[in-house]
């Protein structure tokens, strides 16, 4: 009789652990330019092995989307394909106009009638979907639950079988100065210069000047813009 009451209160402590665990939710909202743009340029400087995306140019075309978040989401989505092996790109059939009009990507891509929402998911491990399944700057899921996840790679594979072959391309890519990463990563977190200056150990004189040496090599005068262009040379 003890020994069953001690496997109920076992079962019962197992349940109340396993409750916090059900309710926690498979991903992470990220609202807001600043954030969102972080997100993808963490998601573009992690990627190793392979990026799978449904894409859709022509979702943000007559909306109000400032230009420099189009601009560094592009980059980065660039960026991403660079560092990657493996990238398999879907994109829906009304959008190959701005397909063909854009600055081709690295690896191979494929068209298909329709894609079920818009995508980034990179090595496996980590998804980017956003909020209301069009538009990245209206906000993002980040998901790294791996059963999520894994469905949505095979959502994407069974697509991939579905749809018609597209050609792509390859870009170049330059070096970043070593000395001025931590500036650029910084700069990408959106730290202030105080802040950065104290976490790199540099004066903040010393730390403005690094700053206008990276706008230099990028060619801006633009902090925002200068994180399109570092992902856009393949530097983040």
């Amino acid at each position: 009789m003890g020994e069953t009451a001690g496997s109920v209160m076992l079962a019962r402590s197992a349940m109340n652990r396993a409750e916090p665990e059900a309710q926690r939710p498979p991903g992470r909202p990220v609202r807001g330019m600043r954030r969102i743009s972080a997100a993808l340029a963490g998601l573009a400087s992690s990627t190793r092995h392979e990026l799978l995306t449904f894409d859709d140019p022509a979702a943000s075309v007559g909306r109000a989307i400032p230009e420099p978040f189009l601009e560094l989401a592009g980059a980065c989505m660039r960026a991403a394909a660079e560092r990657a092996p493996e990238v398999r790109r879907i994109v829906p059939r009304h959008a190959l106009p701005q397909v063909a009009g854009a600055v081709r990507m690295p690896g191979r891509a494929r068209f298909a009638d329709t894609i079920p929402f818009k995508m980034i998911l990179v090595d496996r491990t980590v998804a980017a979907v956003p909020l209301d399944l069009e538009l990245l700057y209206n906000g993002v899921l980040l998901i790294r639950d791996p059963v999520v996840v894994q469905a949505l790679v095979r959502a994407h594979h069974a697509s991939w079988d579905a749809s018609e072959e597209l050609t792509g391309a390859t870009t170049p890519r330059a070096g970043l100065p070593p000395q001025l990463r931590p500036v650029l990563e910084a700069l990408l977190a959106g730290l202030t210069d105080e802040t950065a200056a104290a976490r790199l150990g540099m004066s903040s004189r010393t730390y403005s000047r690094r700053v206008g040496e990276l706008m230099h090599a990028l060619g801006t005068t633009s902090r925002f813009r200068a994180g399109a262009e570092a992902a856009r040379r393949g530097w983040l």
